[in-house]
């Protein structure tokens, strides 16, 4: 069933929470049905998604199989493979004063009950489809609220979902604003948004209002480092293909790079050279290179864009009405001669196919530049001196760290993918999803055939003294 009627949404998560109460999720058969089921709905309708993508966003099918459909299915398998495990209980140690053979002691995942998920429009169809995974896998219900701005995706998404899982616990509203305020007004076991800090912060009070935890994934400004001593030619490829996929509108994307003044000129030149052997000599007419969402988000880039128009040293080229814009490198100059971070495309997370280029004098001054703002997402070193990674990860603080490679940690199931500070709280993917969706509950379990008297009064100081050896 998928709801677009507001009067129908009034009390969707009370609806849910009934059916949450039959038990009907908890069992792990049907958490692995419905599983199976979301793999299903993305094998069956690989083409009709692609096509979906395709009119939203304007990318190539093969960066939509690798950075949406593979993830979903990679999702799918782990948590299948491994829910079995994650949901068993957990053992652990009993004090002395528990005493051995008279209790035991364990943590037991349970389900917490209806689960939001709210995802944006840059990747329209596994944000929603890996956040569903998470929250059915952990044995809840769920109500998925996709953007309104991949109107192709969500449409096929709202009309697929019913058709594939279990109607009575999963259910799709579409809509804008007016529908996601009134979903925020109800009361829910957890949130899962992916998006902006603007709306990251509007649903944290609205959450707060009902004691609802939340994830957040927020973005922010990824910085990337590249040193003096790497592969010039397979950093700026690893850079490029990094931060022009999806042109440029993915929230880990490199969104500004730190190097060396020793290899800057080198860096550009490379990069420069990589732009064009990925997309030819026009992007325009490259099958492998995506759009902008629409010509708001255009116009905003290009505006930025006219910022530091001077500083363009490849691309630049915009045509609103079409949502291009080239892949755009920009020199920002050195650090402390010419004031980058002063820069209009240094201020917020650009979202879009336009990558400044900042030189340092040394890694301590890419260090303090980074430590300057905002925790981010991700942050990306290239360097071949594990003092120098080693250093970079000791001093910075960021959702994620990858060395000598870009957006590949979102591939991997097996690691957390959230951020810290303002891009974000909280964790979600393979069995960080599981957990971050479920109550670990405590149990203690104890017989009745022995009951020492130390505990109770009368109190006297020996048996305390006893006590306190034995905690």
């Amino acid at each position: 069933r998928v709801t677009t009627k507001m009067a129908s949404m009034d009390n969707l998560a009370g609806d849910l929470r009934k059916t949450f109460y039959t038990d009907v999720t908890h069992a792990i058969k049907w958490r692995t049905t419905q599983l199976k089921a979301i793999g299903k709905l993305v094998e069956d309708n690989r083409e009709a998604l692609l096509a979906a993508i395709k009119k939203d966003l304007g990318r190539s099918p093969y960066e939509s199989v690798l950075g949406e459909l593979a993830t979903v299915t990679g999702e799918v398998n782990y948590a299948c493979s491994n829910l079995k495990s994650w949901m068993a209980p957990t053992a652990v140690s009993t004090p002395l004063a528990q005493v051995k053979g008279m209790s035991s002691a364990c943590v037991t995942p349970q389900p917490l009950g209806v689960v939001l998920v709210i995802t944006p429009w840059n990747y329209p169809v596994s944000l929603p489809l890996n956040g569903i995974v998470a929250a059915l896998a952990a044995g809840n219900c769920v109500v998925l609220k996709p953007s309104e701005m991949a109107e192709h995706s969500s449409a096929l998404l709202a009309d697929l979902i019913p058709k594939y899982l279990d109607n009575n616990c999963v259910r799709v509203v579409l809509g804008g604003i007016a529908e996601t305020t009134l979903l925020l007004n109800q009361k829910w076991d957890h949130i899962l948004y992916t998006g902006n800090g603007t709306v990251g912060r509007i649903i944290l009070k609205a959450a707060a209002d009902h004691l609802t935890p939340v994830t957040l994934e927020l973005g922010g400004k990824s910085p990337t480092y590249v040193d003096k001593d790497v592969d010039i030619a397979i950093a700026a490829r690893r850079i490029a293909w990094g931060k022009f996929f999806n042109a440029g509108q993915t929230c880990i994307a490199p969104d500004y790079v730190l190097v060396h003044h020793e290899s800057k000129s080198a860096l550009v030149a490379a990069l420069k050279d990589m732009i064009g052997k990925f997309y030819g000599d026009n992007a325009r007419n490259s099958e492998d290179y995506g759009r902008i969402v629409n010509e708001r988000h255009c116009t905003r880039l290009q505006t930025l864009l006219e910022g530091s128009r001077d500083k363009i040293v490849c691309g630049g080229e915009v045509d609103v009405p079409s949502k291009f814009i080239a892949p755009t490198l920009v020199d920002l100059g050195t650090h402390g001669a010419d004031h980058p971070e002063a820069a209009p495309l240094m201020q917020d997370e650009l979202f879009g196919p336009i990558l400044p280029i900042i030189g340092v004098d040394s890694v301590g001054t890419a260090i303090s530049f980074i430590n300057s703002r905002d925790k981010p997402l991700a942050l990306y070193i290239f360097s071949k001196s594990s003092s120098t990674q080693q250093e970079i990860l000791d001093r910075t603080s960021s959702g994620s760290a990858v060395i000598n490679d870009a957006l590949m940690q979102y591939s991997m199931s097996s690691l957390p993918f959230g951020g810290v500070g303002a891009s974000g709280m909280g964790a979600y993917h393979g069995e960080y999803g599981f957990k971050a969706l479920s109550h670990m509950r405590a149990v203690l379990n104890k017989t009745t055939w022995m009951d020492l008297s130390v505990r109770y009064p009368p109190y006297d100081m020996s048996k305390l003294w006893m006590l306190e050896k034995m905690l």
